[in-house]
Parts: structure tokens; sequence; C-alpha cells
């Protein structure tokens, strides 16, 4: 039987670390990221996953910055894309810094690192209040797992109650930030093995091998988000032009899996916002 779930197919189209110099059509303004949230709606996307930067290209947790970004996201594709802002450290942010941000922002939703979080300076009674403010302010939340440590880490705090029950969305990253570093299909096996099944999914790839990753998760039942952050090229191996390209190519397989694609408002009732 063909999964009529629909697929949540986000785009990341900038991430902390990529330049322009490695891509020309990298977004890292708002004017840019408004121009990559319309093409990247029209080829399938339903949501953005959205880093801010400094005028120098360096990453950046800024509350107006976001709101900015936002703003301009919004004018360029009104409600038709959930806008998702990260609280990525890339090394130049501790775990304070980056909850206040989503404190500051109160977006519609939110990537948070577990691993970032989970430090031994961090109390978890602080990681309680954190978690249990994104449940009371409805804050559509996703956890990134990167192994599974990471997975076993989430159930703990789950069965312990330092995390509450609310409708969180996972994402699991295939592979490591590492020089040349191509996921593969198969780097999903263990998270699905470790998985209890009982959040949504999606999955993140690296490389020129992240379509045929996201197809894969597409054909298990999860949700996939792809983009210039973590790669740059087509499953052909060459360059993608931009964005919107890798992520037409999971809306093309998607259809030949029969599998709908979420939209907005879609995803939103997935997580209880609608």
């Amino acid at each position: 039987m063909q999964d009529e779930t629909p697929l949540i197919v986000t785009v990341a189209p900038n991430g902390a670390y990529k330049t322009t110099e490695q891509h020309p059509a990298l977004p890292i303004t708002p004017e840019t990221l408004a121009e990559t949230a319309r093409s990247c709606l029209d080829a399938g996307a339903a949501m953005m996953h959205m880093h801010v930067r400094r005028p120098d290209g360096r990453h950046l947790l800024d509350a107006r910055a976001y709101q900015d970004a936002t703003a301009a996201v919004r004018r360029a594709v009104g409600q038709n894309l959930v806008i998702q802002i990260t609280t990525e450290a890339a090394q130049v942010y501790e775990p304070p810094a980056q909850m206040a941000v989503v404190r500051d922002v109160r977006p519609e939703a939110v990537s948070v690192g577990l691993r970032e979080l989970l430090k031994p300076e961090v109390p978890e009674a602080e990681l309680h209040a954190f978690f249990s403010w994104l449940v009371q302010e409805n804050i559509m939340t996703q956890v990134i797992l990167y192994d599974e440590q990471d997975v076993a880490h989430w159930q703990r705090l789950r069965v312990q109650g330092v995390i509450p029950e609310a409708p969180w969305f996972l994402l699991f990253v295939l592979g490591r930030y590492t020089a040349g570093q191509t996921s593969s299909p198969t780097d999903l096996l263990p998270f699905l093995a470790a998985d209890e099944g009982r959040y949504p999914w999606a999955m993140c790839a690296f490389g020129p091998r992240e379509n045929a990753c996201a197809i894969t998760a597409a054909g298990l039942g999860g949700h996939v988000r792809v983009g210039f952050e973590n790669n740059l090229y087509l499953k052909d191996g060459s360059t993608a032009p931009d964005n919107a390209a890798l992520v037409a190519q999971v809306a093309d397989g998607a259809r030949a899996l029969g599998r709908p694609l979420a939209t907005a408002d879609d995803v939103r009732r997935r997580f209880g916002r609608a």
C-alpha cells in the first residue's frame, strides 16, 4: 500500500558555513532568502529552514535579523511556507544564547540540536524549562539527532520527564560536517533501528546522494530536508543551479512513489498549529 501521508519537504537553503564563493546562488540576505522561498515553494517545499548571517557572511543568531528575514519571506510567499529558524551554535554560540534567541523571536518553528544543549553546564531543570516553554508557546520544534547515542539521550530525557510530551518532529542527520562527507541511504538504518516510532521524522544528508537518501526516507514514511546547507549537487553529480532544483528532484521522486506533497497548512495541522 502506498504511504499517503503528505511528504514534508523542507528546504535548507544556506546553513551556517556555505559561502557565495562556493555557489553564487546561495541566499544570505533577506532579499535573496525571499527569492529562494518563492522558487522552492513553487518546486514543492512546505517549510524553509532558515539561517541568517552577519554583513560579512558569518553565522548569526540575532532576533532582529531573524525578524527581518522572516518578514521578507512572508512578503514573498505569505503563509504558504512554514519558516523554521535555527539555534545552531556553529562553534560560535553557547546554550544560553541559543535558547535566548528563540525566546526573543518567538518563531513559528525552530530546530534545536539536542547535543548542543545537552551539556554539563546546562542543568536538566533548565532544559525542562526551555522545552516546556516551547510547548506552552506552541512553537513547532524539530529536534536534531546526529547518531544513535543522540536518539538514546532523547528517549531518556523524555522518559524522565525532562522533555515533556508534545508533537515533536525529529531530524536524523546522515553523516557529519566533515570534508568530503557523502551520505548514503544506508546511514538511515541505525536511526530507524533505534527510533521508537513515536514521532514523525525527517532526514538530511550530505553530498550528491542527498536525493537518494531523501527518496529512501520518503519511501519509508519519513520526511526530507534538502538544500545548499548540506549539498550543492544534483543526483547526477552536477552542480545544482539553485535550491529549487534540489527540491524539484524530491518532488519528482515523491510522485514516482505515489506520495503527495505536504502544504504548509498540512504541516501546521500535523504539529498542532492550525
